[in-house]
This record gives C-alpha cells, structure tokens and sequence, in this order.
C-alpha cells in the first residue's frame, strides 16, 4: 500500500461526499494546510475510483452511504489495487458493524465527520505516514466485536498467521501493535526506516492483512486466546 511519506511534495488527498456542501467544507480545511493538497472530489464510490486513479492520490476521505457506489465497497475496491492510497472513513453513523466492516475492507482510518477540523486534518496526516487513526468510539466497536468471537478460536487462528512470521518480522508486528510509528520502530530494533516499512510490507502478505490495524488485532488475538 502506498505512503504520501513515501514521495515528495504535499500529500494528495481525494475528498469524497455525496453532500456538495460536506465536500466544500472539507476542501477549505485541507486546503488551508502546507503539506496538504486537495487533488479532487467525487460525489460517489464508483466515481471516486476513477478519480484516485486519475489523482494518485495519497489519501481518500472517504462518506459511507453514497448512491451508485457506497464508501465500504468502494474502500474495498480500491485497497485491493496496486499501489492503493489510504482510506479514511470519515462518517456521520457510529454503528459498530461499519467500524468493523471498514476496517476489515481496509480502511486505515475511521473518524466521525463531528470531529474537531485539526483533529480531522491531524488524522490525515497520521494515516499519509502510515499511522492508523481511530475514533475512541471506532476502537471501542473493534474491541467488542473481537470480543464476540470464541477467545479460542481467535487466539489460534491468530497464532497461526504468527507462526508465518520470521523472529524480527514478529519482533516488528509486535511493535506495531504496541503502536509505534515506522521510525520508532526503527529506532528500537536499531533498523533503518526504509527496513521497518520493507517488513511491514512483508507483514501484509503473511498475515492477509491490508494495514496495521489488522496487525494489531492479529497480534492481541494471539496473546488473549
């Protein structure tokens, strides 16, 4: 999955709303930021396929209940391509099945569109570099619905995605799942970035993942079954 880190340069960021006024608001707080730039708008999913394509852009803010195309399946659609940019949900409905349906589409992101504007931009600043960015109300919907499933059979299908892993990828996911950023990584295993982020890449394949949140709930099912 791509980086706005990654490149030089404002990140590009791709508002999408069906509701013209949500998408001017959102574009007038983006576009107000020096490293941030505001590439395009689309006013449903399909249509913002074509305009992340067309963009590039880094990260997508992205509504849930669009017509044509809603926000799940278009996240889904578009983390499933090469090179796909992050997604954050940014939503009015705090139901725990779209946090868990968001995040296992491959949102790294998921925020209420009631949160404060320099949260909002802070958020895609987090998820540019490849920090995932939760509402508490997102991760409190994550904890209960991990909860919901038989402790054993979450422990054991986690530990065996584990067992795939070599000793510093493991070294790696677990600090992930502690929450540090690549650098921190870095500089607690004594790696380079550009290391950390090669085995966090290693890490999506082996564990069937698609951004660190996956990681993180991978390796506390592990520990708590």
């Amino acid at each position: 999955m791509s980086s706005a880190g990654d490149v030089a340069g404002p990140t590009r960021v791709l508002v999408v709303d069906d509701d013209a006024l949500v998408r001017s608001a959102l574009v007038l707080m983006l576009g107000g930021e020096a490293d941030l730039e505001v590439v395009g708008e689309a006013a449903d999913g399909r249509e913002a396929l074509a305009r992340a394509a067309e963009t590039r852009a880094h990260v997508v803010l992205m509504d849930i209940r669009m017509p044509v195309m809603g926000g799940l399946e278009a996240t889904r659609a578009l983390c499933a391509t090469p090179g796909a940019p992050r997604v954050i949900v940014l939503t009015t409905f705090d139901a725990d099945d779209y946090v868990v349906e968001a995040v296992g589409a491959g949102a790294d992101g998921f925020l209420l569109k009631d949160t404060p504007p320099a949260a909002i931009v802070a958020a895609v600043r987090a998820v540019a570099a490849g920090e995932p960015m939760l509402s508490p109300s997102a991760t409190r919907a994550l904890v209960a619905a991990a909860r919901r499933r038989p402790a054993d059979d979450r422990g054991q299908e986690a530990r065996a995605r584990l067992t795939r892993l070599t000793g510093r990828e493991a070294e790696v996911a677990d600090a992930v799942a502690r929450g540090l950023s690549n650098s921190e990584v870095a500089a607690e295993l004594f790696l380079s970035v550009a290391t950390v982020k090669a085995h966090v890449s290693r890490l999506f394949d082996k564990l069937g993942v698609v951004n660190r949140v996956q990681i993180a709930i991978c390796v506390h099912d592990a520990r708590a079954g």
